[in-house]
């Protein structure tokens, strides 16, 4: 028997193992490559039995469904314009009486509050002056007129006469006029100095700036604003290259700030027509139920309008590859095998998007994990 030196049998040992294993650090030569998750030819790709992008590609079959485009605008709730009214004083004065309050439900005709104002005065008193002078140029008619058919007094008397009442009945009829407008005259309330402001229509108080006993001096500042808010405007800004797909009657899909996740239907009202030019958009303006009162003017929301359905190809937003600049989609020619197809895409809806060019309905897509197949 063979005396190996015993330094040298671990060396040796461990050569002989890996000579048992086909050689040590090295792979076995089976004789057959490793299957590809991908093949290519030419513009095909195919993906083999065994690939694991078998269980990852989903294909869907191309479809034509309507399809509409969505215009989603920012928006803002307004009161509508002839609901609401700014209660202005004719005359300048001192607030005497608060007869509603800020919240306050009135009603058409209701006293809002009295105002006590020099200038009324002064057209009752020009309103006593033309009335005694009517009456009293219709006494000299009425005489002038007994005489003439006495042939007691000249024509002429007669003519001076008419003309005299004539003057004292246009008189008689500007100071009626005048206290009308104060809100005065034909039993509109007030007398001597005191005037009775009135709501013109039926709604709520929602702004109140004067307080009873102060003095009022601006002509054109409101001392109340009275609304009807059981109807509001939803006020919507719409760009100018969107103007063509809104119109008036067309149904708005509106959604509130306050209340997230709420939908609610308006129908559009008014289109302007007037282009803001400093934003390029038009004002729009969508009438909206609100008999519960839940929509307050001032508050933020966004409306979608939606332009007329079409016919169209559609494709999952899942299936849509980015390769550099071009838009495309893998087309199934064969059985898992498949092929790049450039698209120019339309309208987005949701996780459906429209295929303007380069697809048919009918063709076999992956609809989804298509970029496994881009890499």
């Amino acid at each position: 028997m063979m005396n190996i030196d015993p330094r040298l049998q671990r060396p040796l040992l461990l050569s002989f193992l890996c000579a048992a294993l086909s050689g040590c650090g090295h792979p076995a030569d089976t004789g057959t490559a490793p299957a590809s998750a991908v093949v290519r030819k030419g513009a095909a790709l195919s993906v083999p039995a065994g690939s694991p992008l078998r269980q990852s590609l989903q294909l869907a079959t191309v479809e034509e469904h309507d399809v509409a485009r969505a215009i989603p605008v920012p928006a803002v709730v307004e009161a509508d314009p002839a609901r609401l009214v700014r209660v202005v004083p004719p005359v300048s004065g001192r607030i005497g009486q608060l007869l509603k309050h800020l919240g306050d439900t009135v009603k058409a005709g209701d006293a809002l509050f009295t105002m006590d104002a020099a200038d009324v005065a002064a057209a009752y008193s020009d309103n006593g002056k033309a009335q005694a002078g009517l009456t009293l140029a219709r006494h000299n008619l009425e005489r002038q007129k007994e005489l003439r058919a006495a042939d007691i007094s000249a024509r002429k008397d007669l003519e001076q006469a008419e003309s005299d009442y004539a003057q004292a009945l246009s008189e008689s009829e500007r100071s009626k006029a005048r206290l009308a407008q104060l809100g005065a005259g034909n039993g509109a309330g007030g007398a001597g100095r005191l005037v009775t402001l009135r709501s013109p229509l039926s709604g709520h108080v929602i702004e109140l700036n004067g307080g009873q006993g102060g003095f009022w001096n601006d002509t054109n500042a409101p001392v109340m604003v009275v609304a009807d808010l059981s109807t509001v405007w939803l006020s919507a800004s719409v760009q100018e290259k969107d103007l063509a797909a809104v119109f008036a009657g067309q149904t708005a899909d509106i959604e509130l700030n306050a209340y997230p996740g709420e939908h609610i239907a308006g129908k559009v009202g008014y289109v302007s027509e007037v282009l803001d030019p400093d934003t390029r958009t038009v004002k729009v303006r969508v009438a909206v139920d609100n008999r519960n009162g839940r929509l307050k003017p001032g508050m933020f929301a966004r409306a979608t309008f939606s332009a007329a359905p079409h016919r169209g190809v559609v494709v999952p937003a899942s299936a849509l590859v980015q390769n550099g600049t071009q838009t495309q989609v893998y087309v199934e020619t064969a059985a898992w095998t498949f092929e790049a197809r450039t698209v120019a895409t339309g309208i987005h809806s949701g996780d459906q998007v429209e295929i303007v060019t380069g697809l048919k309905a009918g063709a076999r897509i992956v609809a989804k994990e298509g970029v496994l197949l881009n890499d």
